[in-house]
């Protein structure tokens, strides 16, 4: 990977997040869904003729709570609120959810890029929730670093569960982020231990490199040979 197209400038500054808070990224998309189905909603009362009045009776919905539902004022609205608005006007809704971005980090996961970051020589940066350079893609890393001349991605794991679903996720984010190395950053917990002495064999072909390799080389400050799995 050249040195002059560190991840699409990604890392002209480490330490600026560069990520909308999850709590105002929801929000704003619900206001657009409120909005989007109010619209909707009032075209097809328009286009069945009826009053919107006769409307919001129907479903035993107020008249204003109605108005505002049309209107898209109602960021709060309840799901059976627009499902009931939806029915009056012989509309049916339906939602599903995808992902689309990385969920909270929580204070484990946390603990964990610290333990990695004593690892670490103090010189080396070590930014945390990298996004991906893909526009309008919210997923991110947990930490990465140059080393070598190499992009390093870290992927925290506090809780192993499914880990075929855990693989193909970390994997897509190497190849989406054009990572050269990608090490998983375990926690050092009896279940997960567990986990991996069931699953290390399997697991092997992805991530080859054992703990012990990792930590010598994340000493030294020089990207580890392969991917890999160290315990923490």
């Amino acid at each position: 990977m050249a040195d002059e197209q560190p991840l699409s400038g990604r890392y002209e500054d480490p330490y600026v997040g560069t990520r909308e808070r999850p709590r105002d990224r929801g929000l704003a998309k619900a206001r657009s869904i409120v909005a989007a189905i109010g619209q909707e909603i009032r075209n097809a009362r328009r286009a069945a003729g009826l009053s919107l009045r006769t409307a919001a009776a129907s479903v035993g919905l107020s008249y204003s709570t109605f108005a505002r539902i049309e209107r898209g004022m109602m960021a709060h609205a309840s799901v059976a609120q627009l499902a009931l608005a939806c029915a009056a006007v012989g509309l049916e809704l339906t939602s599903r959810a995808f992902p689309n971005g990385d969920p909270v980090r929580d204070r484990g996961q946390v603990r964990l890029i610290g333990r990695l970051r004593a690892i670490l020589p103090g010189a080396i940066p070590l930014p945390t929730e990298v996004p991906l350079p893909i526009a309008g893609d919210l997923r991110s890393v947990d930490a990465a670093s140059r080393l070598d001349g190499l992009w390093v991605a870290f992927e925290a794991e506090t809780r192993l569960v499914d880990i075929q679903a855990m693989e193909r996720r970390v994997l897509l984010k190497q190849c989406d982020g054009g990572y050269d190395r990608l090490i998983l950053v375990v926690a050092d917990t009896r279940a997960n231990r567990l986990v991996l002495e069931l699953h290390r064999e399997t697991m092997r072909a992805n991530f080859p490199l054992e703990g012990r390799r990792i930590r010598a080389s994340l000493r030294q400050g020089k990207a580890p040979i392969s991917n890999g799995i160290v315990v923490v």
